[in-house]
């Protein structure tokens, strides 16, 4: 089926991260459940632990760390180099095949592209502000939620609760952010590396099996 052919990609990334993060619900209930009987509270069911702090905390915070990932690597891909990775353009080739396309448009090119001015500018770098922004908006949905996850763990122990922004400058809410972004950033530099001596046949984020180490593979 065309489709399925034409997409097959996407659809088995939005499988697996629906099946993953259907995991990840169903055993974090178990282990907030134990951790209420732990303290003398009443267990909650599926649905409550899915819009609970502890939930939710932990969705965005690690969503947000893979938007920062992504964003970082869109944009730093398009000013750094690393020759001979499968994920660099080429540091000699210095000529832009972005460069102002102004008199040779093609007529299937995006409305953007079409129109010009500042909204072709706006839309050459779409991408990486897009995903900054999806950075910024989980973000700010990992603070309220760890806020809201470490108050009720305050209120099992007897202990004052904060307001967001006093969550904010804690050293929880930077350990939580910090332990996932060092782990992305490392992640990507080990596959810029890797893509320069290893390959992968078939994957476009590899370069040809038989292509020299220092052959730069965007």
């Amino acid at each position: 089926m065309k489709l399925l052919r034409d997409n097959g990609l996407t659809i088995v990334l939005l499988l697996l991260s629906g099946v993953t993060m259907g995991g990840m619900l169903v055993s974090g209930w178990a282990v907030y459940d134990n951790d209420l009987v732990e303290h003398g509270r009443p267990q909650i069911n599926l649905l409550t632990y899915g819009v609970s702090g502890h939930f939710l905390s932990s969705l965005f915070e690690n969503w947000e760390s893979e938007f920062l990932q992504m964003s970082a690597y869109v944009m730093l891909t398009a000013y750094l180099f690393q020759r001979g990775s499968a994920e660099s353009k080429d540091p000699d080739e210095r000529a832009d095949p972005d460069g102002d396309p102004a008199g040779r448009i093609p007529a299937d090119s995006p409305w953007p592209v079409r129109f010009g001015g500042w909204v072709r500018q706006a839309y050459s770098y779409s991408l990486g502000a897009a995903l900054g922004m999806l950075f910024v908006v989980t973000c700010v949905l990992h603070l309220k939620y760890s806020a809201e996850a470490s108050n009720v763990d305050a209120i099992m122990h007897g202990q004052a609760i904060i307001t967001i922004r006093e969550h904010l400058s804690s050293s929880q809410f930077w350990f939580e952010s910090f332990q996932n972004w060092q782990s992305e950033f490392l992640s990507t530099a080990v596959v810029v590396v890797l893509s320069i001596f290893l390959r992968f046949k078939g994957s476009p984020e590899s370069k040809p099996v038989a292509a020299p180490h220092h052959e730069t593979g965007g």
